[in-house]
């Protein structure tokens, strides 16, 4: 049924039959703002083309369990960070996905943009340009500063945290704020050519907010085009029976990002349907293995359609993201095979099959 629903809503999507309806709903100052600066298809994919084939990682060093250990001052890890995007080069990799957290800029927002622009200088020694992402409805809807909890044996993400959290997320009285933390960050690297695009906003709707976060979704891409910066924004799709948040990201981002972790099969239905916009595709997750999302199969059909190949994860750590989302192992033994995750701690593959694969298809 998920699947049936996701064609029928790509086809309307596509042609028009539910787009009036979906206007009116989210019809709004905000959404006026935004829409009247997206970028022209044509802009977008001439920036698509002057990039080599995007491929990469979500990141987060190994030693950090959530968005906030990895920024928070006490526990930045400039060191990991190296290690591990020197890992990523020795692949091919060129671009990685990385979740910020506004509980961290306020601690210390001077603090929080030296640390970003550390973490980018990193970056940029190895070749890798980034994506940031600035909010996220998915897992702990509690964040709070300071000291993050250790990992929860065996279960996946067990102290990943949303952003801005629930019920801040559903609350106007904290837009103010919320305002102030991403377009301070976007004045500081909108001219950044180390950043690839800006994420504005992972998975809305999820852990059940649904429609809860439009007024979220519409109010970030706002502030954002206030800004300007010269890289692209987008929000990407994700649950394709959420009409209403589908059709405002889809018309407000410049460039079309997604997440799929199903089969290959299915995935390039995705692919075929999406690239009906015109506009340039990445996929922003994907590769599960026992789900058969997986880099031998997944990886080069994105390449040959021209996708962009963000897969989840690249070294296994507190994160626990090498254990699947629903089957969770509490005595924290070794899974019969990993959900995501690349490299083991000390930098050895996972599987070597795998790593020579990438390095082929990135040309390294």
């Amino acid at each position: 049924m998920r699947k049936l629903l996701l064609l029928l809503w790509l086809w309307l999507a596509a042609t028009g039959g539910f787009g009036q309806k979906a206007k009116v709903k989210v019809k709004g100052s905000a959404q006026a703002v935004a829409a009247a600066q997206v970028w022209p298809a044509a802009k977008a994919q001439a920036w698509y083309k002057a990039h080599p084939w995007i491929s990469g990682a979500n990141f987060a060093p190994s030693t950090a369990i959530n968005q906030l250990e990895m920024w928070q001052a006490a526990t930045f890890d400039p060191a990991t960070i190296d290690r591990e995007l020197g890992l990523a080069e020795g692949i091919g990799f060129n671009t990685m996905r990385v979740f910020l957290h506004s509980l961290a800029w306020q601690q210390d927002p001077s603090g929080f943009k030296k640390r970003l622009n550390e973490y980018l200088a990193i970056s940029d020694k190895h070749h890798i340009q980034t994506i940031f992402v600035f909010f996220d409805d998915c897992w702990n809807k509690e964040p709070k500063a300071g000291p993050q909890p250790a990992p929860k044996p065996g279960i996946h993400n067990s102290g990943w945290v949303q952003d801005p959290g629930d019920p801040a997320s559903r609350d106007s009285a904290t837009f103010v704020q919320l305002k102030s933390y991403v377009q301070d960050v976007l004045r500081e690297f909108r001219n950044d050519k180390r950043i690839l695009f800006w994420d504005l906003f992972n998975e809305p709707g999820n852990s059940g907010k649904r429609t809860a976060s439009l007024p979220l979704v519409r109010n970030v891409f706002a502030w954002a085009r206030e800004v300007n910066p010269d890289q692209p924004l987008s929000v990407g799709l994700w649950a394709w029976d959420f009409a209403e948040l589908n059709a405002l990201q889809l018309r407000n981002s410049d460039i079309i990002t997604y997440h799929s972790y199903e089969d290959e099969a299915w995935h390039l239905r995705v692919v075929q349907l999406l690239k009906s916009y015109g506009r340039p595709l990445i996929c922003t997750e994907y590769m599960a293995r026992p789900r058969n999302s997986r880099f031998a199969t997944i990886m080069p059909m994105l390449k040959r359609e021209n996708v962009g190949a963000i897969n989840w994860g690249l070294v296994a750590g507190k994160t626990n993201t090498k254990y699947a989302w629903d089957t969770p192992l509490a005595d924290g033994s070794e899974p019969t095979e990993w959900f995501h995750e690349v490299f083991r701690p000390d930098g050895t593959p996972y599987r070597q099959d795998e790593v020579e694969l990438i390095r082929k298809l990135n040309g390294k």
